[in-house]
């Protein structure tokens, strides 16, 4: 890609990441920072490495590709904010988020080593560098981190995390910005499971998406839709390509796509980047990385910046068994038009009224959070749209009777299976005792043998000592034999000699 900074952005090829020739010294690298883009610089905040949490704030030029340390002053009262004798109130800080608002950045949650009891929002001014804490007032949360935070309108919108009891947590709370008031969400219908290390964006101002995250031991690659208007969850399925459960991901959404990178499970990291057409819940895989690329890390981070008419995702840092501190850049490929046309399966279509339930109650308990005014669309006569849902929840009531009546036939071969499992373990065990039985046997004849082989080598012995005495009986017999033959011939000569 050559290593001119003013023209690193023309053999930038569509949908490919590429490392940026960074100028310089580079940040110590990490994990679970927090990262945006403002004014064409790519702002670092906090992270961790070898379990020590981290206070620096790195600033990536992305028009000279240069990294440079932010030094950062406390506001205690307008007049002293350069005075560096004043106490630091930014600590090291892990697990947090950050959001852009006007000139400032907000931090909300993370862990630290001395977190209060509750969520803290703090502020870096981008032009003073002046940072602090916000002051909040309400229902305020418990302190976390790995939760996920949304910008909607003026209004913060936070789900989940881990305590520092390490207590999962799956609620939904809101934070106004123009009064700097938290309140409870009070949701209907199935929440997500507990979880931490997952990712949000809000669709059209209106739809609060979760995708993945894990507990301690499970690892999730589901999807999660909370309507902001009626405050009802619901699980719309994913359509497109199968995607592998990761936590420690990073997203970012541009105009109607909703941009997830890396993750992992603790053994392996995500290879692919994903791309979400957030209106019909369609998800692919627009390209993939080798295996122990820095973007196939947990914890790394995710933002998007327009350069000169372009739009570009810049990930930086992420841990897979090796910290990075590299800066990579993608440039989507732009689609024909913003609001394109949406031909949608009726699978599709029932997906997206899963995601797009209108509102059916009256939630007197929710005017304090007021969300019913965060949209941006004018009130529109919603009676068309009405009947359009109530034909796609046929739809998918359809749907779910035909997936019913496959479970059911798909239980009626288990029990089949399991009834084949139990003669086939009822044989195994007859087959088992019959070798048991045979084993014992074979150990008899073993012990048979044995005994048989003592006695035939003590009969070898026998007839050793037969032959023996069967050779002195033959020896005796010619002895007996010969003094016979003496004794007759000496018994003839006598008589010969009287008769002579």
């Amino acid at each position: 890609m050559g290593t001119d900074s003013e023209n690193w952005r023309s053999a930038l090829e569509y949908d490919q990441w590429v490392a940026l020739p960074v100028a310089g010294k580079r940040p110590p690298a990490r994990y679970k920072h927090a990262a945006v883009v403002v004014d064409e610089k790519l702002y670092i905040v906090g992270g961790s490495r070898n379990g020590r949490y981290l206070s620096d704030v790195q600033a990536f030029d992305l028009k000279t590709l240069s990294w440079s340390t932010v030094s950062l002053s406390t506001k205690v009262d307008a007049e002293n904010v350069n005075d560096s004798t004043l106490p630091e109130v930014f600590p090291a800080i892990s697990g947090h988020s950050m959001i852009k608002w006007g000139n400032k950045v907000l931090l909300v949650g993370g862990h630290s080593r001395n977190a209060s009891d509750n969520v803290t929002v703090r502020f870096i001014d981008l032009e003073s560098h002046v940072c602090g804490v916000m002051e909040a007032t309400g229902k305020v949360p418990v302190a976390r981190g790995g939760q996920s935070v949304s910008l909607v309108a003026s209004k913060l919108v936070m789900f989940g995390g881990e305590d520092k009891h390490r207590q999962l947590m799956n609620d939904v709370h809101v934070l106004d910005l123009e009064t700097m008031t938290w309140n409870v969400v009070e949701t209907i219908q199935t929440p997500p499971a507990p979880r931490f290390d997952h990712t949000s964006t809000v669709h059209a101002n209106r739809y609060l998406q979760i995708f993945g995250g894990c507990t301690h031991s499970i690892f999730f690659n589901d999807l999660h839709v909370l309507d902001l208007e009626t405050l009802e969850w619901s699980q719309p399925p994913i359509q497109g390509d199968l995607v592998s459960p990761r936590a420690g991901h990073a997203g970012v959404s541009i105009d109607e796509k909703w941009f997830i990178v890396g993750g992992g499970d603790n053994r392996n990291g995500a290879l692919e980047t994903l791309v979400m057409d957030m209106n019909k819940l369609v998800i692919s895989v627009l390209t993939n990385v080798k295996g122990r690329h820095p973007l196939a890390s947990e914890g790394l981070s995710v933002s998007s910046v327009f350069l000169d008419g372009d739009q570009y995702l810049v990930a930086f840092g992420g841990y897979n068994g090796k910290y990075s501190n590299e800066v990579f850049v993608m440039r989507p490929k732009p689609t024909d038009s913003k609001h394109p046309k949406i031909f949608q399966s009726p699978a599709a279509a029932a997906a997206a009224a899963a995601a797009s339930v209108t509102a059916a109650y009256a939630l007197a308990k929710s005017e304090s959070l007021d969300f019913t005014n965060i949209g941006l669309k004018p009130k529109v006569d919603l009676s068309v749209e009405i009947n359009v849902i109530k034909e796609e929840k046929k739809t998918l009531e359809s749907t779910i009777k035909e997936v019913e009546a496959e479970n059911s036939a798909m239980m009626e071969k288990l029990e089949d299976l399991k009834g084949a499992h139990v003669d086939l373990s009822k044989e195994l065990h007859s087959v088992q005792n019959q070798l048991a039985s045979e084993r014992s046997r074979c150990d008899d004849l073993e012990a048979q043998i044995v005994d048989l082989q003592k006695k035939l080598s003590s009969m070898q012995s026998i007839e050793q000592q037969v032959q023996e005495l069967r050779s002195q009986n033959s020896a005796l017999e010619q002895d007996m034999e010969l003094a016979s033959t003496t004794q007759a011939q000496g018994s003839g000569g006598v008589w010969r000699w009287i008769a002579g």
